[in-house]
């Protein structure tokens, strides 16, 4: 049976970040007086999982149109490969595409939607079945083949998209919100799967998410999108400790943000220091402690508590700086002996650690 999948081409597929797969460059899309992508550049090695996140309106989903070939840009270029692909039409580019409805078709069987993509592609009858078969496997969707789209749950019918866009194995993998509209335990049992089976096929995936802990998952990298450009890109530890500017520090996790005079009136202990062009100082809201950490270099602040609100795993305590400052500090459960002694009203010594304090731009 002649299948993309099989074990031997497996093991010897390419290693991932090889070399550059794909190269976008100065991609630029306008609808009328509204730029949806401003000079984007991006580039993905082969077996490479980049993650585009930003919120709504952000150029996230038009960039993903514009490298599956469904919307024409006003300028720029698309490679991949080395070879410019702009002037092909979405179904020549060889791409599987997975969108946040699915897509699917109601009236056919599992088996038949899977089966779809090989059919536009006049694969031999003798090897469609067989493939299909093999793509709902590889998606733990194994004998349910004969079964209508209708009778299926919203994460069985998002294994038969992704096994759809997989079974003529696709160059690269493009992911428009697929998880969505699955309820939270679903989604994060399913951001799993998906890198799993990105690990598994080496399928070079471009990932567009509003969902800053998905792309935290998933990704290798992380794009960050707003107003048609990207902000940065950069692996997802990297981006979530050194964010480049106040809006990916702000957009990527929780974050406290001093102006440099503000951060030196309200540190004391360890001098701060930062780089050219670098005014403002970013704490994660979980680097606040209220211990010393043994051995390290650390700031105090002082502040009075507002409100201190249990929240399971953590507890969340807003209080104001001995400057005014607003500030919510997330106190994990490990540094918590002390928790008791914070109530509305009370004033309290903070410590975050030297290596915890993050110097960024402001934004522009």
């Amino acid at each position: 049976m002649a299948f993309a999948f099989k074990e031997a081409r497996l093991a010897g597929a390419p290693t991932r970040h090889a070399g550059a797969d794909i190269e976008i460059s100065a991609l630029t899309k306008t609808y009328g007086d509204f730029t949806a992508l401003h000079d984007v550049d991006l580039s993905m090695k082969p077996g490479e999982f980049v993650a585009v996140l930003g919120s709504s309106g952000s150029g996230k989903s038009t960039l993903l149109m514009a490298l599956a070939g469904f919307t024409r840009p006003d300028s720029g270029s698309i490679r991949v490969r080395g070879r410019e692909i702009l002037a092909d039409p979405a179904n020549s580019r060889g791409f599987g595409v997975v969108f946040q409805n699915y897509a699917l078709f109601p009236h056919m069987s599992v088996l038949e939607n899977v089966a779809f993509p090989l059919r536009l592609r006049k694969v031999p009858k003798e090897e469609i079945i067989g493939r299909a078969e093999q793509a709902l496997e590889t998606v733990k969707l194994g004998g349910y083949g004969s079964r209508p789209i209708t009778a299926l749950s919203g994460g069985q019918r998002q294994r038969v998209a992704l096994a759809r866009a997989i079974v003529y194995e696709p160059q690269v993998l493009l992911m428009d919100e697929p998880l969505s509209a699955l309820d939270k335990s679903l989604r994060e049992e399913m951001q799993i799967e998906i890198r799993e089976l990105h690990d598994k096929l080496h399928i070079t995936t471009l990932y567009v998410t509003h969902d800053q802990r998905e792309a935290l998952t998933m990704a290798d990298r992380i794009a960050v999108m707003s107003k048609g450009r990207i902000m940065q890109i950069d692996t997802p530890e990297r981006i979530y400790r050194e964010p480049s500017n106040e809006f990916v520090a702000r957009f990527l996790g929780e974050a406290v943000v001093f102006s440099r005079a503000e951060a030196e009136r309200c540190f004391s202990g360890v001098p701060l220091a930062s780089g050219p062009g670098q005014e403002l100082v970013m704490v994660r809201s979980e680097d606040f402690r209220l211990e010393p950490v043994s051995g390290e270099h650390c700031h105090q602040m002082e502040a009075t508590i507002h409100a201190v609100v249990f929240q399971g795993d953590s507890w969340l305590v807003q209080l104001v700086t001995a400057t005014g400052q607003p500030v919510s500090a997330r106190i994990q459960r490990a540094d918590a002996t002390r928790i008791g002694d914070l109530s509305a009203g009370s004033d309290a010594v903070f410590h975050i650690r030297q290596s915890d304090t993050h110097f960024i731009r402001a934004d522009r």
